[in-house]
């Protein structure tokens, strides 16, 4: 009877990792995808390294070495690569909970910082951050960061709400600043992102069990099952 739970909770753990593994693979892809993108470039001089691309890139391998580390353990029994996968589930959930008190705390500190750097990357606009400036204001119809008159005179066609307008009407562009946007569209995804977060840290917390459970008896009976 003990084999048989055994054996569920190798499998059990196996296949909830080859799941995951899967998933990383496919966000990982996406950040490779849209790093070939010429328009995707991070909308903060001060760290250039910080874009959806590459945040995609790493938390995808983040996600594919982990729950390799959760495949490999449970199917070979191995202790070692059991208490690592583990030990790195522990560290991402202290790190989740860690960056979400710090963004309830220091909210106004945060939202004074992004304002800091979308202005800086609004004034390079004519060297690297044109078409991405172009393709935020487009796709999420807005138009600067607050308004348009933080283009002053040189407002970009991105602003118009329809093909070839004229710039110097301010009617024809979007009254409302991406910044704005932004915080309404967290606003109205809060519920969403809040219990996808919920969810994953159950699926860690689930996923640390099944590991230790299985560590622990291995440890105990000093042998493998098949």
């Amino acid at each position: 009877m003990t084999q048989k739970c055994v054996q569920f909770l190798k499998y059990t753990l196996f296949a909830f990792n080859l799941i995951f593994w899967v998933c990383g693979g496919l966000i990982l892809g996406l950040g490779i995808y849209l790093m070939m993108q010429d328009y995707i470039v991070g909308l903060f001089p001060s760290v250039p390294f910080l874009s959806i691309s590459n945040t995609l890139i790493i938390v995808g391998t983040i996600i594919m070495v982990v729950s390799f580390l959760g495949c490999l353990g449970s199917l070979k029994e191995n202790k070692c690569l059991l208490c690592s996968f583990f030990i790195l589930l522990l560290l991402l959930l202290i790190t989740e909970v860690s960056v979400a008190v710090v963004l309830l705390v220091k909210e106004s500190e945060i939202e004074e910082h992004i304002t800091n750097e979308l202005k800086m990357s609004l004034s390079q606009y004519q060297n690297s951050t044109s078409k991405t400036w172009d393709e935020v204001q487009k796709r999420m119809e807005c138009c600067g960061i607050t308004s348009s008159s933080d283009w002053n005179s040189n407002v970009p066609d991105s602003c118009c709400k329809t093909e070839n307008c004229l710039v110097s009407n301010t009617d024809n562009l979007w009254k409302e600043g991406c910044l704005e946007k932004m915080k309404k569209w967290f606003e109205k995804n809060y519920l969403n992102v809040g219990i996808g977060i919920i969810c994953i840290s159950i699926v860690q917390v689930l996923g640390m069990s099944f590991a230790i459970t299985l560590y622990c008896h291995i440890s105990k009976s000093g042998m493998s099952f098949p």
